[in-house]
């Protein structure tokens, strides 16, 4: 079995955030397929998209996985389900949002799954946390406000 590199952007801004980040990232933790290698730190962030709803909290992960690009976003989906995640406003209030980022040197345009994420560049809240974990040596926006607030969780 291959065993392929990930990152992960998770995300929470309603209900208990840090427990919703701590349970997904346990999920993950718990799957056969799946090794969290590296976690971020975690930062508080403001709303992108839509701005009238709470600051989110967010962090990265690094994943070593055999699962290919569609099962490991299975599983993601499944987490953000399990999680409560109902989306009913674009960008709107979350329990909690997984996106997978990069996964080993994959690019695909595929409307289903895009890697890299295709908004992940423009996204302080996500280029920050995944650069602690990463050697990201780009561009990070500066529009949002990104407050680092505890370590990793790992």
């Amino acid at each position: 079995m291959d065993i392929h590199t990930a990152y992960l952007s998770i995300g929470s801004n309603m209900g208990d955030r840090e427990d919703n980040l701590r349970k997904a990232i346990k999920i993950l933790q718990d799957n056969d397929d799946i090794e969290v290698t590296g976690c971020a730190n975690i930062y508080e962030t403001e709303p992108v998209g839509y701005d009238d709803q709470p600051y989110f909290l967010n962090t990265c992960l690094e994943l070593k996985t055999t699962l290919d690009p569609y099962s490991l976003l299975k599983v993601c989906q499944k987490i953000e389900s399990d999680l409560h995640r109902v989306r009913l406003i674009k960008n709107g209030p979350r329990t909690i949002d997984l996106d997978i980022l990069l996964y080993d040197d994959l690019i695909s345009d595929d409307p289903i799954l895009t890697i890299p994420h295709p908004r992940m560049y423009e996204r302080a809240f996500v280029l920050y946390p995944l650069k602690d974990i990463m050697d990201y040596k780009g561009k990070i926006p500066e529009d949002k406000s990104v407050k680092l607030i505890d370590k990793p969780y790992i």
